[in-house]
């Protein structure tokens, strides 16, 4: 879908053939591709393994007790170029069945768009649950398809997300566990000892972070989400 608005973007001038509907002027699918790029950031959330992604890292600091590192922006960096590699067959899909028949004035850009979701649209089903789907079907009160590639896009998205959401915290509960073991043996030890003056997290946080460095916890986490897809 990015690649497909970017090279709706690019394309200048644009042949009558290309708008996106009929009659509509060169201005007005200039004004509609522009209007569709301000959604990117919203499709790249909703539309990507990105919300997983960042749910896991968000609960792995807070399980570390490091409240500012790594940043946020390495966080999002890094989730962005995973995400990119985990959609990469996706895009290309895409690429093949809609941007280049675009480029080479084939199809309306309408056309494309319809051609360009359809990858993408399978990809998101492959992860969203049976319940969550049934939920927005049932909610939107539409008929229940025969099968779910004929869902709406605009029941899938949401549906999509919501499982993401509940993977995401499935991992990150997990992951919590050891680290929320050691937080509960320093507490003893210091509790035992009569250690009250000294907070039990200050002593718990290092610890923590070399427990994580020693078992490699960057590439058994990065190798846990890749696997998980």
């Amino acid at each position: 879908m990015i690649s497909l608005l970017l090279a709706a973007k690019t394309q200048a001038p644009i042949p009558a053939g290309l708008n996106l509907g009929a009659g509509n002027t060169v201005p007005w699918t200039i004004v509609f591709t522009l209007t569709l790029l301000t959604l990117v950031p919203a499709i790249l959330l909703s539309m990507t393994p990105m919300v997983r992604l960042l749910v896991v890292f968000h609960f792995l600091r807070q399980a570390l007790g490091t409240q500012t590192a790594p940043s946020n922006q390495v966080l999002m960096g890094l989730g962005l170029m995973m995400t990119w590699f985990l959609m990469q067959p996706v895009l290309v899909q895409v690429d093949q069945q809609a941007v280049e028949p675009f480029r080479q004035a084939q199809i309306s850009g309408w056309d494309a768009i319809d051609r360009g979701v359809g990858p993408v649209k399978t990809y998101m089903l492959r992860y969203a649950r049976e319940k969550d789907l049934a939920l927005f079907v049932s909610a939107s009160m539409t008929a229940r398809p025969a099968k779910p590639e004929d869902l709406p896009i605009r029941v899938v998205v949401p549906a999509y997300i919501l499982s993401e959401l509940k993977a995401g915290f499935e991992i990150g509960a997990v992951l919590f566990l050891p680290f929320l073991l050691v937080d509960m043996v320093v507490a003893s030890i210091t509790t035992s000892i009569g250690m009250y003056q000294l907070p039990p997290v200050v002593i718990s946080t290092p610890l923590k972070i070399l427990l994580f460095v020693m078992v490699d916890g960057w590439n058994l986490l990065a190798g846990s989400l890749l696997k998980s897809f």
